[in-house]
């Protein structure tokens, strides 16, 4: 009997990372061997352990999976690189292959086809979303056609956007900590560095913002 499929998991939702393993391990063929919570201790448990898969989010704390990708390749040249973003944006795609990724998937459909993708790179080939695929060929087909507006919150990260929301919606520090199960301290720490993301300052601003791009009804 061949060796489970040695992964790394890299994403700083300790929860999802959390699910991730439980679903991972139910597995016979997948081994989690390794978490990291930001980019740059992605980097040093690759270099490490050098797994056969690398799950990797775009959007962490310390370097984000985008900057991360052709070091992790320099430093664990056999691993294979699976995106798993909650950005459903072709440039993004692009990039991440571009850079050396093996493989992209969208958050919400994590149930159903991260198990196809993680059988799939290792068998050496390179899975995209279909979704993803249809949008990245009608980019290619017209290159020409105007760029839509970019929302600054697709760049944050899942607990800055659940943050960041509860905030818009008028939640105190307090509130969000214990609606998140986080501290006031770290809940701080992730308002701070969103509303930097947004370039916002005040929550009047936060709110213009999140209605301005759909994020508030």
């Amino acid at each position: 009997m061949s060796q489970p499929a040695r992964i790394l998991l890299a994403d700083d939702h300790a929860v999802l990372r959390s699910g991730l393993r439980l679903l991972l391990e139910k597995q016979p063929d997948f081994e989690v061997i390794g978490e990291a919570s930001n980019g740059t201790e992605a980097l040093e448990r690759a270099a490490e352990l050098h797994p056969d898969v690398i799950l990797l989010d775009l959007n962490m704390p310390e370097m984000d999976g985008l900057t991360a990708i052709p070091k992790l390749r320099e430093l664990a040249p056999n691993s294979r690189i699976l995106i798993l973003t909650m950005h459903d944006d072709a440039s993004y795609l692009k990039q991440a292959l571009q850079s050396g990724a093996a493989g992209y998937v969208l958050k919400r459909v994590v149930d159903t086809e991260l198990l196809l993708a993680l059988r799939a790179v290792l068998r050496g080939e390179v899975y995209v979303h279909s979704a993803m695929t249809q949008k990245l060929l009608d980019q290619v087909a017209n290159p020409d056609a105007e760029p839509q507006d970019v929302d600054p919150w697709k760049g944050l990260s899942e607990r800055e956007y659940e943050v960041l929301k509860r905030v818009a919606l008028g939640y105190t520090n307090t509130e969000i900590a214990e609606d998140l199960f986080l501290s006031a301290k770290t809940v701080e720490t992730y308002r701070a560095r969103g509303m930097e993301k947004l370039n916002v300052e005040t929550r009047a601003q936060l709110v213009k913002s999140a209605l301005q791009h759909g994020h508030l009804d």
